[in-house]
């Protein structure tokens, strides 16, 4: 029960700060650029913790599910990439929501792996 509660608490954290981006860049483009930033922001961060950060200075395991689960899990989410990418082809923006869909996988796999690769060279140092 500890665990959901401390999994709970970092969600809430993670959607409010997934809020806050949205309200900051509401209404500046098409692009949905907020779930962008958001989900690349937290995808290389956690890779980067990962990569063994976490493990090696967070020794709780439900401090560790926390982290990755509650405050993560809310804060990135695939599903808003997909809906969004639906919205935008139904809208008539296909090339908006291409380029979305091309930018979130390519720029997030490429900051996951720069992340988990610092993330990894940090544990050793």
């Amino acid at each position: 029960m500890k665990v959901a509660l401390y999994v709970g608490i970092a969600g809430a954290i993670g959607a409010l700060s997934r809020v806050a981006i949205g309200e900051f860049l509401h209404g500046l483009t098409v692009f949905p650029l907020a779930t962008f930033i958001a989900n690349m922001i937290g995808t290389f961060l956690l890779c980067l913790l990962g990569g063994g950060l976490l493990q090696r200075f967070v020794q709780n395991g439900t401090a560790q599910t926390a982290v990755t689960t509650g405050f993560f899990g809310s804060f990135t989410t695939f599903s808003a990439v997909s809906m969004e990418t639906v919205d935008l082809f139904q809208r008539g923006n296909g090339m908006i929501a291409s380029s979305y869909l091309l930018a979130s996988v390519t720029v997030g796999l490429y900051l996951g792996f720069v992340g988990m690769r610092l993330g990894r060279k940090w544990v050793r140092a």
